[in-house]
C-alpha cells in the first residue's frame, strides 16, 4: 500500500500542481495591486480564499485535460508514462477529482463575493474548453492564455468587486493581456517537443501550422508584446525603480530562454518552460509586492 506522502505525491504530478508556479504570483500581483490602499493586502481570509480558489480551478483544468487527452497521451511517446495511460490513476478517480475541485473552486468564489460567484462557472468552462481546442483549431495557444490571464483577473474582482475605478480596469486589463502574450510565447516552445506528434495525429498547433522556425520567431514576437505590456502596467500603476529592475530580469530570462529554444533539444525546452517562467512570475510577484508593501517605494498621490 502506498504511503500517504506517496500518494500526494502521485496526485499532484498527475496534475502538475509544481506549474501553478506560473498563474498563482500574477494573480497574488493582482491581488495585492488591487487592494494598494490597504497596503497591499486586503485580509488573510481572503488571501487564502483565493488561493484555494486558484489551486482548485487549476486542478480542476488539469485534470478534466488529462482525462480528455488521455488517448492521445497513450499514442505520444513522451507522454504515455503519465498516470492515466499507465494505469497508475483509475479514470473515476480522475474524474472524481475533477468534480470536487470545480466544486471547490465553486465553493471559494461564493465565499469571496456575489461576482465571483456568479462568474466561477464562466470561468470553469473557459479552463476547460482549452483542452478541447487542439481538435478544432491551430490558435490553441491563445486559449490557453486567455484560461491563465483568468486569474488575475478573477483576484482582482475579488478584492474590488464591481468597485473597480477605470484606471484600475486598464492595469487590470494590461496584466491580463500581459499574462496572455507571456503564455502564448512559452507554450509555442513547450510544443516544439510535440511538432511531429502532433502533425501525424492532426492536432491544432501552431507549431504545425507555420513549422518550429516560424514558431519561434512567433513566440519571440509574443514575449516582446508582453513586455510592452508589462511596461505600460508599471506606468499605469506609477511604479518605481524596482518594478523597472524587476523588468531588466524578467527581460533577461526571455532572452535565454528563446536561445535555450533554438538548441530544440528537450532537455533544454523543458528548462526553458519551466524554470524560466517560473522565475519570471516570481520576479514580477516580488517587484511588485516591493512597490506596494514598502512606503517609500509607493507611488506619490496627486
Amino acid at each position: 500500500m502506498p504511503t500517504p506522502v506517496a500518494t500526494v505525491k502521485t496526485w499532484a504530478e498527475f496534475v502538475k500542481f509544481s506549474h501553478t508556479i506560473f498563474a498563482l504570483p500574477f494573480a497574488i500581483a493582482a491581488m495585492a495591486v488591487a487592494a494598494r490602499d490597504d497596503r497591499g493586502w486586503p485580509g488573510w481570509r481572503l488571501f487564502a480564499l483565493i488561493l484555494g480558489a486558484m489551486v482548485c480551478a487549476r486542478t480542476c483544468a488539469m485534470a478534466f485535460n488529462r482525462i480528455v487527452d488521455r488517448r492521445f497521451d497513450a499514442l505520444n511517446p513522451r507522454t504515455a508514462g503519465r498516470h492515466l495511460p499507465a494505469g497508475a490513476i483509475s479514470l473515476t478517480s480522475a474524474i472524481s477529482l475533477c468534480a470536487l475541485s470545480a466544486a471547490g473552486f465553486i465553493g471559494c468564489s461564493w465565499l469571496i463575493n456575489s461576482v465571483c460567484f456568479w462568474l466561477s462557472p464562466v470561468a470553469l468552462v473557459v479552463i476547460c474548453f482549452y483542452s478541447l481546442t487542439k481538435r478544432f483549431t491551430d490558435f490553441t495557444h491563445i486559449y490557453l492564455g486567455v484560461a491563465l490571464a483568468l486569474a488575475p483577473v478573477g483576484a482582482w474582482l475579488a478584492v474590488r468587486g464591481t468597485d473597480i475605478t477605470w484606471l484600475e480596469g486598464i492595469q487590470m486589463t494590461l496584466l491580463a493581456l500581459a499574462v496572455i502574450f507571456w503564455l502564448v510565447g512559452f507554450d509555442l516552445i513547450y510544443a516544439l517537443q510535440d511538432y511531429e506528434f502532433d502533425r501525424k495525429q492532426r492536432l491544432g498547433s501552431l507549431v504545425v501550422r507555420w513549422g518550429p522556425r516560424n514558431a519561434l520567431m512567433a513566440a519571440f514576437i509574443a514575449h516582446f508584446v508582453m513586455l510592452l505590456l508589462l511596461t505600460a502596467f508599471g506606468i499605469a500603476c506609477r511604479f518605481r525603480l524596482p518594478y523597472w529592475v524587476g523588468i531588466a530580469l524578467i527581460s533577461g530570462c526571455l532572452m535565454l530562454e528563446h536561445f535555450i529554444a533554438r538548441r530544440r533539444s528537450i532537455n533544454w525546452v523543458n528548462i526553458a518552460f519551466f524554470r524560466l517562467n517560473a522565475l519570471v512570475s516570481i520576479v514580477f510577484l516580488l517587484v511588485t509586492l516591493v512597490e506596494i508593501i514598502f512606503p517609500f517605494f509607493r507611488p506619490r498621490r496627486g
